[in-house]
């Protein structure tokens, strides 16, 4: 297997986010995917009903023994929950000098269900943003790692140039929580802002695309690309499972991953 990716994050019971989004995402960009669960949650289309937190000394065995055996191109961390996680991941990462290292800063679900603990993010900015290669929140979360209220394309690009100065090597902030018909992403690389703009898709069902756009950057870079080019193939990939999105479940649907392949619906 050429291309090989590590994902960190949670397990998502219905499929659409998380652990399994990740390695969905991997596996249609052509990235063999490994795993590490930070949690697992009890989740549907509708509402988190429950958190349970693995043991931060089981979470890094599982790092370290992955890696051990086999290597990854790439990391992606998604959902951490808690201060214990987020230093536990960023000490391990830190300690097998890995590279290209995706961060989505995952937050709350999009059930609106909190899936980090409010005093765990200046943790998660001073233990992960540091050893980021790209940072990927969204404006809400954004706004909780900088303090800056986000209204603005200017906003969006000051914010970006904060989260800089915290240590990331690049961040894309993802314009899609803006009201409008059109959305924009910022991808601040290099002193250099580029935005991908595309029309806002008409849909409700959404699950996942979050931790999706973070893995399929993560799967560019284990692939060799750049970051800009890595970026760029996310946002392509992102907007072709939102189109084939389904209303699958009775709350926000999941994306459709393998939407090349086959149809959800």
């Amino acid at each position: 297997m050429k291309y090989i990716a590590l994902t960190i994050a949670g397990s998502d019971s219905s499929g659409g986010a998380g652990i399994q989004a990740d390695l969905k995402t991997f596996s249609a960009l052509g990235v063999y995917g490994t795993s590490a669960i930070t949690a697992l949650t009890a989740q549907n289309t509708v509402t988190v009903s429950g958190v349970h937190p693995a043991p931060s000394k089981f979470i890094a065995l599982q790092i370290e023994t992955t890696l051990d055996d086999i290597p990854a191109g790439a990391v992606k961390t998604g959902m951490l929950y808690n201060t214990e996680i987020i230093k536990t991941v960023g000490d391990t990462l830190e300690k097998r000098n890995q590279n290209n290292i995706v961060v989505d800063p995952v937050m709350i679900a999009k059930s609106g269900d909190e899936l980090l603990n409010g005093e765990a993010v200046p943790v998660l900015r001073s233990f992960l943003l540091p050893i980021s290669t790209v940072v990927t929140p969204n404006l809400p979360e954004a706004e909780r790692l900088t303090g800056i209220t986000i209204k603005t394309l200017e906003d969006m690009k000051e914010a970006a140039l904060k989260i800089i100065k915290m240590g990331a090597l690049s961040v894309v902030i993802k314009g899609g929580h803006m009201s409008g018909s059109k959305l924009v992403d910022v991808l601040l690389h290099k002193d250099k802002f580029t935005f991908f703009k595309r029309d806002r898709i008409n849909t409700t069902h959404t699950h996942g695309t979050g931790c999706t756009f973070s893995a399929a950057i993560a799967a560019g870079l284990a692939k060799g690309l750049s970051i800009p080019d890595a970026v760029k193939e996310a946002e392509e990939y992102i907007e072709g499972c939102i189109r084939a999105s389904t209303s699958l479940g009775h709350g926000h649907g999941p994306v459709n991953h393998f939407f090349k392949h086959w149809p959800l619906g």
